[in-house]
């Protein structure tokens, strides 16, 4: 499937309307800030995205960033203004059409962002195989990739190598396309269903194990919407089979629990500096507004706690009492009941 993937994103695609599905676009609307940002990125880079989020998780200045499976770019000039001058960007691709397009404007965007010298650099090379690449253990704050894990034929080789590749407290944030069950061998066999982000999707269930297993102890879903099958022929192969987009963050804790596990803990969000009220979203239970006291379990405090976004919050509480199973906390599909459940957690209550 590797030279399906490469020939389907190197010669097939040329731009999003050559796509069959809606799998491998982005229906989440990006804030009218992210949207500023995407429009300094050069016409050309931006014709040849093929991604399904909005991989831009908070609090990224100063960080070092790593893209897998960056294609044209895109991401990487968005991630670039984020970091700002002083932070540092790293793509990686396997396709060497999409690698060309992106290298071509290395410079052009240094000079649109008024950088001294570029912040951005890319590689050719596979994901599975993120240790040929001679890039330094624990060397990045976040890793980021956006509808590209589900094209790899080894994505617990993607996991291990990402976790590898993190600080300690560093983040995995990206979105990528999940079944809400196995996808049957026809199916994952088809090439164009392959390419279309569809026949190497996980069951979501399988991936929040495998996230687990690779070192990943406690995935929080950020967001997802359902994929729309545009063309009939897909759609009747594909039978009852339903797919989402979906954000998830995964956090390099060692520390994390299995189970949400409640102290009596709680937060409260100081605001970044930003002159206005928006609330931090951790994940879709967790949408947190300034100056709000918000109790939170024993891992979500670890996550804001030990990680780059200590500085946003005053913490509350201890590790001394343990009072049981924080309250809330289910198992069930978490597509679609993402905006149901997260509502209420902004209101002054919290859920894991």
């Amino acid at each position: 499937m590797r030279d399906v993937v490469e020939n389907y994103y190197g010669t097939v695609l040329n731009s999003t309307t050559d796509l069959r599905t809606s799998a491998c676009t982005t229906s989440a609307a990006p804030t009218a800030s992210v949207r500023a940002l995407i429009d300094k990125v050069h016409p050309e880079v931006r014709d040849r995205y093929f991604g399904c989020g909005l991989v831009y998780p908070e609090d990224l200045t100063g960080m070092r960033v790593l893209d897998l499976g960056c294609g044209s770019g895109r991401d990487c000039y968005v991630l670039s203004q984020l970091v700002g001058a002083d932070g540092y960007v790293v793509g990686v691709d396997m396709t060497d059409e999409q690698l060309a397009v992106a290298k071509r404007h290395v410079d052009w965007h240094t000079n649109a962002f008024g950088y001294p010298r570029p912040n951005v650099e890319f590689h050719q090379g596979y994901i599975e195989h993120l240790d040929e690449l001679g890039l330094v253990p624990e060397s990045f704050d976040v890793i980021v990739s956006n509808c590209v894990v589900n094209l790899s034929e080894d994505k617990p080789a993607v996991l291990r190598g990402a976790y590898r590749l993190l600080k300690p407290g560093g983040e995995m944030y990206f979105s990528d396309v999940y079944a809400n069950r196995r996808v049957p061998a026809q199916v994952a066999a088809d090439p164009v269903l392959y390419g279309e982000c569809l026949g190497g999707a996980l069951y979501w269930n399988d991936f929040v194990n495998l996230a687990k297993s690779s070192g990943f102890l406690d995935p929080r879903l950020v967001e997802d919407s359902p994929i729309r099958m545009t063309d009939p022929q897909l759609e009747r192969q594909l039978g009852e089979l339903r797919f989402y987009s979906a954000t998830y963050r995964l956090f390099k804790l060692t520390e994390l629990e299995p189970a949400c596990e409640d102290y009596g803990q709680a937060v409260v969000y100081r605001g970044a500096g930003r002159g206005d009220d928006t609330p931090f979203k951790l994940d879709a239970h967790h949408v947190i507004e300034p100056g709000r006291v918000f109790p939170v379990c024993g891992n979500t405090w670890r996550m804001l706690h030990d990680t780059r976004f200590q500085h946003l919050f005053n913490f509350f509480g201890s590790w001394d009492t343990h009072f049981g199973i924080f309250e809330g906390c289910g198992t069930s599909l978490p597509f679609d009941s993402a905006t149901e459940t997260s509502s209420p957690a902004s209101a002054g209550g919290s859920c894991c």
